[in-house]
């Protein structure tokens, strides 16, 4: 059975037994209940709140219409009938107005005593979902149709699976990626934290910011390396700005803004692209100078609502690694090629799968559509050339506005696919903006801008890099690398410092508990950090000049000279090794 049609099938079930267990309090409205990747959801207007309580109810009620065999009937029916068949039920209604007058209305009975409008298909009979496992996971509002000036439905979602397995198997995944989450371990490792005052705007701590700043430096390095150019611009600029890039038009409601008065109004930037053009203009360019690649860790905030912030992975106020890549129409594949070399490169360090996606023109485009297909044309050939045809995906509409992309989504350790990187192809907001430059020949021409980034939000690469590793953070990225134990501060205390200061002198970032508390206790602390290696030193230790390494693997060693440990960290930054070097 395919396994959609059984989630939806479900579905059906569940709102079947909902109507029969609360309908005695009022009347029951449906909403919609589609099948989704790991079960499926129904809406509810009803006058019972649905609670944790009712879980048990509902799929012992689920069951017995599964054990009964009750037939899926499925109906045709005119316009007419189909609002005659569901007066009083307002959400079918407007369903059942908007849907196009060619549109074929079907609605499907269980069991004769249940019936809902639905494209189907459904299973023949209930019986035929008799092995499938499923368990209610939770209810949230839900506005109708996502608009929030909406009514509020009650929102069930369920897990469903073919078979207990499978089911799980889920669940098991579903508590490995608890333990991962990183709203929980960023507060807790002294990463970052999120306050009501500044809602989808994160605060840094120490920590995290040593974490952002060993990326950031990663990033250097590889950039420098090809000659990318980095500024950093202002925040804020006035919208006439904005309307120039297209942004006032085509994304001012995701904008914050700054009214000082009519005539000046102020935009945050959303996005770092009109800097970059600013900073080309600068000056006449030449063909000599292309491709010039001006980057920024830009500082863009973008208005989300709010029942949409998540952690790090959805937020207000992110840091983007931009880069606008000036370059001559022949040099397109060239430097999408170069990027995606560097993305290649980068993912690779952290353990990270790569999947291309194509996005394409959305509906609400900007400027000439034949230089539309002929940006799409020339990303679909670099996709072709480099991964083959039909070894990506392509996602209609997904392009941003002024141009087709290629995004770059990563699979995570538990199997997951995030969004980060991304490379956009744009001929439109050079021509917005009057840029040229002088050809061989002495033309004046106008160069081509691709957008990229490769972390992408910073911040939510963070959120990726927490998760994925559980918060043991590699070597070469943990925010502090090495933990100093002296088992008695008196006489073990000043030979700690002495470690420390060579592990320092070396770029190792260390820490050493000078507390006057049990050793097991400093150990404990450090553990519950989770650093790699916490470095334990007493009599033996001292009086040999070496130490004794505890690895967060759980491997301990004695008697390791400070030399060959100073070796194996070195050693670990400078290849960005995944693994703890074992000693």
């Amino acid at each position: 059975m395919d396994i959609e049609l059984g989630r939806h099938s479900l579905a059906h079930v569940m709102a079947k037994a909902v109507c029969a267990l609360f309908s005695g309090e009022g009347k029951v409205k449906l909403g919609i209940g589609p099948a989704i990747d790991n079960g499926f959801y129904y809406d509810f207007d009803l006058p019972h709140a649905i609670t944790e309580a009712d879980f048990a109810a509902i799929e012992s009620k689920m069951t017995e219409i599964i054990k009964a065999r009750e037939p899926f009937a499925r109906e045709e029916l005119s316009r007419e009938q189909a609002l005659a068949l569901f007066a009083g039920q307002d959400y079918k209604e407007e369903l059942i107005r908007d849907l196009p007058e060619s549109e074929t209305l079907t609605a499907y009975q269980t069991g004769g005593d249940f019936v809902d409008l639905c494209r189907g298909p459904h299973v023949g009979d209930t019986g035929e979902l008799r092995g499938w496992a499923y368990k209610i996971a939770s209810v949230a509002g839900a506005y109708w149709r996502g608009d929030e000036r909406r009514p509020m439905l009650q929102r069930v979602y369920v897990y469903a699976y073919p078979g207990k397995a499978e089911l799980k198997e889920y669940l098991n995944f579903l508590e490995e990626a608890q333990k991962r989450d990183h709203r929980k371990l960023g507060p807790q490792l002294d990463l970052f934290f999120l306050d009501e005052s500044a809602p989808g705007m994160p605060y840094y701590l120490p920590n995290g910011l040593k974490v952002y700043h060993t990326l950031l430096s990663l990033w250097r390095e590889v950039h420098e390396a090809r000659g990318y150019q980095e500024i950093l611009a202002p925040q804020l600029n006035l919208n006439t700005l904005w309307k120039t890039s297209g942004h006032w038009d085509h994304y001012q409601d995701n904008m914050f803004l700054v009214k000082l008065s009519d005539e000046q109004i102020f935009g945050l930037k959303p996005m770092n692209c009109p800097n970059a053009i600013l900073t080309y203009q600068r000056r006449t360019r030449s063909y000599r100078e292309l491709p010039l690649r001006i980057a920024e860790i830009g500082h863009v905030h973008r208005k989300e609502i709010s029942g949409t912030l998540h952690g790090l992975l959805r937020v207000q106020s992110f840091h983007q690694d931009d880069s606008h890549n000036f370059v001559t129409e022949e040099q397109i594949a060239s430097e999408i090629n170069e990027i995606l070399d560097i993305a290649d490169l980068l993912y690779a360090i952290f353990g990270f799968e790569i999947v291309p996606t194509l996005s394409t023109r959305p509906d609400d485009f900007m400027g000439d559509i034949a230089l539309w297909n002929e940006a799409e044309l020339r990303l679909k050939e670099v996709l072709n050339t480099r991964y083959g045809e039909g070894n990506y995906r392509v996602d209609e509409g997904g392009g941003a506005f002024y141009g087709p992309k290629i995004d770059i989504k990563i699979t995570d350790a538990l199997r997951r696919v995030w969004q980060t990187a991304t490379i956009q192809v744009d001929f439109q907001l050079p021509r917005n903006f009057n840029l040229t430059y002088t050809d061989r020949d002495g033309q004046l021409k106008v160069p081509v801008v691709i957008h990229r980034a490769i972390y992408g939000s910073l911040e939510r690469f963070l959120g990726i890099l927490i998760e994925q590793f559980a918060g043991k953070f590699p070597f070469w990225l943990a925010p502090c690398q090495v933990g100093l134990v002296p088992v008695q501060e008196e006489e073990h205390g000043a030979y700690a410092d002495e470690i420390a200061a060579k592990l320092r002198a070396a770029k190792i970032r260390v820490k050493v508990d000078h507390a006057n508390g049990t050793m097991g206790n400093k150990i404990k602390g450090f553990r519950q950090e989770l650093l790699p290696y916490i470095i334990i030193v007493g009599d033996q230790e001292r009086d040999a000049g070496t130490i004794s390494l505890r690895a967060r693997t759980g491997r301990q060693t004695n008697g390791i000279s400070v030399g060959a440990f100073l070796a194996a960290c070195e050693k670990m930054n400078e290849t960005h090794a995944l693994e703890l070097a074992e000693l």
